[in-house]
């Protein structure tokens, strides 16, 4: 258990690492504003930051997350594995329950963590060599948001993460679960890295384009107030006033960005994954061939 714990950790880390960059692209397209747009789509937008802010720039905010993680780990592998074997049977439907409450669970870091990622990645944007900087790194900005707004600052957007996370989390489990089980995803089969990152990819497409409208509502609400104006007053204000101003399109802002991370982010984890536990497998003489609760459940949080 321990080792599979660690083996989550390292994965995470390489999707944080590799995903990141994405995220910050995604982040800016949502909360950009509809009458002066400063990027024209996803790729104008990569260009545009590494240009104007240097590579550096997609990877602002990356603290947070990396800060959250090993927490977000150790709760969602407990709460989802125990949620699983309280239930009894390993059926698709228990898989989708057991997420459900694990992504639920997980909800009191993710908020707080995806606020202080979300602010540092707005801080200077379209500077090369930030002016002013507001936040020095994110657990600066999270005291200075507590210190400020108290502990409903720190939690804002709490409401939209926990619908967001609740049946995002839900399907990434099903869908991995169903595809490893269509794959034949056996700790013998000489294909079973192939099938595991393919099923992760598409576990993280499918548990994204499930609730991937709330994101953009969470990502407005953790960015409101940033420039010192405060837009929305809750989740439906926030849906009203962005649909009256910019039609259905802008629930899907950010999308595409967010499709590309969702693969490889998910293809790096699980891979990281793997390699660790084959080496420490090797390390300790335990037979590879042994059932590891990572072949069988996703360990990612990177969806």
């Amino acid at each position: 258990m321990a080792l599979d714990f660690l083996a989550g950790c390292v994965g995470g880390a390489a999707g944080v690492l590799v995903g990141h960059p994405f995220d910050t692209v995604k982040v800016r397209l949502q909360v950009q504003s509809v009458e002066k747009p400063l990027y024209r789509g996803t790729f104008h937008c990569f260009q545009s930051i590494i240009k104007q802010e240097s590579a550096f720039g997609l990877y602002k905010g990356i603290g947070s997350p990396m800060m959250g993680l090993t927490f977000i780990n150790a709760l969602v592998f407990g709460v989802q594995g125990n949620t699983l074997r309280a239930l009894g049977k390993d059926t698709p439907l228990n898989q989708f329950l057991a997420g459900s409450a694990a992504g639920a669970i997980q909800c009191i870091i993710c908020c707080p963590m995806e606020l202080a990622k979300t602010r540092m990645q707005l801080q200077g944007t379209g500077e090369y060599k930030q002016k002013t900087k507001n936040y020095k790194n994110s657990l600066d900005c999270l005291i200075k948001i507590y210190q400020k707004e108290g502990l409903r600052g720190i939690n804002r957007g709490m409401v939209s993460t926990f619908i967001r996370e609740t049946p995002s989390f839900g399907f990434y489990f099903l869908t991995y679960d169903c595809m490893t089980r269509y794959l034949g995803c056996e700790a013998e089969d000489s294909y079973v890295i192939p099938k595991l990152l393919f099923s992760g990819g598409m576990s993280g497409i499918v548990s994204w384009l499930s609730t991937y409208p709330m994101d953009v509502i969470k990502s407005r609400l953790q960015a409101d107030g940033v420039g010192g104006v405060t837009q929305y007053k809750g989740i439906m204000d926030c849906v009203r006033k962005s649909y009256h101003e910019e039609g259905w399109r802008v629930f899907t802002r950010g999308l595409t960005s967010t499709l590309l991370r969702a693969f490889p982010v998910n293809a790096a984890t699980f891979a990281t994954v793997t390699v660790f536990l084959m080496y420490m497998r090797s390390e300790d003489n335990i037979p590879e061939c042994e059932p590891d609760p990572v072949i069988h459940q996703p360990s990612t949080l990177q969806t």
